[in-house]
C-alpha cells in the first residue's frame, strides 16, 4: 500500500506541475502577443519626410531629386518633431525670457499725416444782389484781419438809394399818421414792411446809408482770402467781390491706410503737430470720416476739428496726426517682441517646459505699442518667449537656427552655410550646362549615403585637366538652401 500511495501522489505532483507549466505558458503568450500588438500600434508609419529636411512630406515611400529615399516618421514621433529642446545652462546664458498669453486692453496710437485745411463751413462771400458801383474801399489787401461789422467797401447804386429812401419816408409817414384812421396806418405800415423787406432780401437792411452811398460790412469776423473789388468798378448782381474765411478753428485733413480703417472711431482724440512748431501741439478730435477710398493711394481721409485761436495754422500747412484708438475691451494679447514675422507666416516660441520649446503658427489681430491681439493659434495662460528670438532669422529655418544651442557652441548663421565638406568619388562626366556627374562615398556630417548627382562649378577652371571616369577628391559648400558647390576639386594619385 505504501508503493501505490507514493505511485499516486509522484502522479499528482506531475499533474499539478504540468498544469502550473501550462498556465504560466498561457499568460506568457497573451502578454507577448499584447506587446506585439503595442509595438506595431507604436510603430505604425504616419508618412514619409524629406531627407533633406525640406518642408516636403509623402504618405507613401520616394527618392528626392538626388536620389535618397525619404525618412519614415512613425506614430509618436510626430510630437517631438516640432519641440525644441535646449539645456538649461543654455537657456540662462541666452536670457530667454517669456511672458503669459493674457487679456488686455489695446489702446494705441494711429501716427498718420496730413494738411491743414480751412472750416468749409466758416467761409463766405460778399456777392452783392443789386448793381451798382464801388465808390471806396476800406479793406484792399488780401489777408487782412476783418471784424464783425467792420466797413469793406462804399457802393453807390441807384436802385439800393431808391429803395433805401422810400424805407425812411414810409417809416416817416407811419410815425406822422399816428392820428389817423386804423386803415391809413395799416396801408403805411405795409409800405413800411414792403420796403424794408425789399432792403433785406438784398441783405443791406444792416447797411449804412452816407448822402447817395451805401457802406457794405462784414458779416463775421475773418481773414480776407480773395479780394475781387477794386475801387471804381462797376459790378453786377451776384458778382463776388470777396471772400472771407474765419480761421479760428481749421480741419486737418489726415491720409490713413486701408489697413488701418477698421481701427478709425468718430470722436477719436487726436494729436497735432506741426514742423514749423516743434515745441507746441494742437489738440483736435475726429469728426468726420469719409465714405470714399482713393484707389490710387489706397487711403482714407479723415477730417479733424482743431481749434486755432491765435491763427498759427495755416491753410496748405503739412501736419503729423496721433488718433487714439483701440475699441477698449479685452482681447487675448502677447508681446510684438515674441512674434516672428517670415513675411507669409506668424510664429511665436511657446514655452511647454523648462528647456523645452514649441513653435506655434499665429493668426493677429490689432496691435498697440507693445502688444498684439492674439485671434488663434495660443490658449489664455500658455507662456511665449519674448527675448533671444534675434537666433531665429525665419520660420523656414526655426531649428536650424536653434539646433545650435546644445552643448555644441553655436557659429553664427552665415558660417554654418559656408562649411565645407571634403568628399571623395569618382568623376562621370561634364555635362553639357558646366555641371559635374559624380558618385561620391557616403557623407556623414550631412547623412547621405553613396550616390550618383550632379553639382555645380565655383569655378570651370576646377575641372581642367581632369577626366572622365577619374577619381577625384573635392569639397563641396551649400550656396543656397538645397544648392551643393564645387570650391575645390582635384584628381587623386594612382593607389590612393
Amino acid at each position: 500500500m505504501n508503493t501505490l500511495s507514493k505511485q499516486i501522489t509522484a502522479a499528482l505532483l506531475l499533474l499539478t506541475v504540468a498544469v502550473t507549466a501550462y498556465w504560466f505558458g498561457t499568460q506568457n503568450m497573451i502578454e507577448e502577443r499584447g506587446t506585439s500588438i503595442e509595438e506595431k500600434a507604436e510603430n505604425r508609419i504616419l508618412y514619409y519626410r524629406n531627407p533633406m529636411g525640406l518642408p516636403d512630406t509623402s504618405p507613401v515611400p520616394k527618392k528626392d531629386a538626388m536620389g535618397m529615399d525619404y525618412v519614415a516618421v512613425y506614430a509618436g514621433d510626430e510630437q517631438t518633431s516640432s519641440s525644441i529642446n535646449i539645456s538649461i545652462d543654455k537657456v540662462q546664458k541666452l536670457g530667454v525670457k517669456s511672458e503669459a498669453a493674457a487679456l488686455r486692453e489695446l489702446n494705441s496710437t494711429l501716427r498718420v499725416t496730413g494738411r491743414i485745411e480751412i472750416d468749409e463751413r466758416r467761409t463766405y462771400t460778399i456777392a452783392p444782389k443789386f448793381e451798382g458801383w464801388v465808390e471806396r474801399l476800406h479793406v484792399n489787401t488780401t489777408g487782412q484781419l476783418v471784424t464783425k461789422g467792420q466797413p469793406l467797401f462804399d457802393v453807390y447804386s441807384p436802385e439800393l438809394v431808391s429803395a433805401q429812401r422810400e424805407q425812411s419816408l414810409a417809416a416817416q409817414g407811419l410815425a406822422a399818421m399816428k392820428d389817423a384812421d386804423e386803415e391809413a396806418k395799416l396801408s403805411m405800415r405795409r409800405l413800411v414792411d414792403a420796403s424794408a423787406a425789399r432792403l433785406k432780401n438784398w441783405d443791406i437792411s444792416d447797411a449804412k446809408l452816407n448822402g447817395n452811398r451805401i457802406t457794405y460790412q462784414a458779416k463775421e469776423a475773418g481773414i480776407v482770402l480773395e479780394k475781387k473789388a477794386v475801387q471804381g468798378m462797376r459790378f453786377m448782381p451776384g458778382e463776388v467781390l470777396y471772400q472771407i474765411a474765419d480761421l479760428s478753428s481749421v480741419w486737418v485733413i489726415a491720409d490713413v491706410p486701408e489697413q488701418e480703417i477698421g481701427q478709425l472711431q468718430l470722436g477719436s482724440v487726436a494729436k497735432i503737430d506741426i514742423d514749423a512748431y516743434p515745441q507746441h501741439s494742437f489738440d483736435g478730435k475726429v469728426d468726420f470720416i469719409y465714405p470714399t477710398l482713393n484707389s490710387a493711394t489706397r487711403t482714407l481721409q479723415v477730417r479733424i476739428q482743431v481749434a486755432n485761436p491765435k491763427a498759427m495754422l495755416k491753410p496748405a500747412m503739412f501736419a503729423n496726426a496721433q488718433l487714439a484708438v483701440g475699441k477698449g475691451n479685452k482681447v487675448l494679447a502677447i508681446p510684438t517682441s515674441a512674434v516672428i514675422d517670415s513675411g507669409t507666416r506668424q510664429v511665436v516660441l511657446v514655452r511647454l517646459a523648462e528647456g523645452r520649446f514649441e513653435p506655434r503658427s499665429v493668426t493677429l489681430g490689432g496691435r498697440s505699442h507693445d502688444y498684439v491681439e492674439v485671434l488663434n493659434g495660443i490658449a489664455a495662460g500658455e507662456q511665449v518667449v519674448t527675448s533671444a528670438n534675434f537666433l531665429i532669422d525665419s520660420e523656414s529655418n526655426l531649428k536650424a537656427a536653434l539646433g545650435g544651442m546644445g552643448d555644441v557652441p553655436a557659429k553664427p548663421q552665415a558660417q554654418q552655410k559656408t562649411v565645407g565638406h571634403q568628399v571623395q568619388g569618382i568623376l562621370e562626366a561634364i555635362n553639357p550646362d558646366g555641371t559635374l556627374s559624380i558618385t561620391h562615398d557616403p557623407i556623414p556630417a550631412l547623412k547621405w549615403p553613396s550616390m550618383t548627382m550632379d553639382f555645380a562649378l565655383a569655378n570651370p577652371s576646377l575641372v581642367s585637366g581632369i577626366k572622365p571616369g577619374s577619381a577625384i577628391s573635392f569639397e563641396i559648400v551649400e550656396r543656397g538652401q538645397g544648392e551643393w558647390v564645387i570650391t575645390k576639386l582635384q584628381a587623386q594619385h594612382e593607389g590612393h
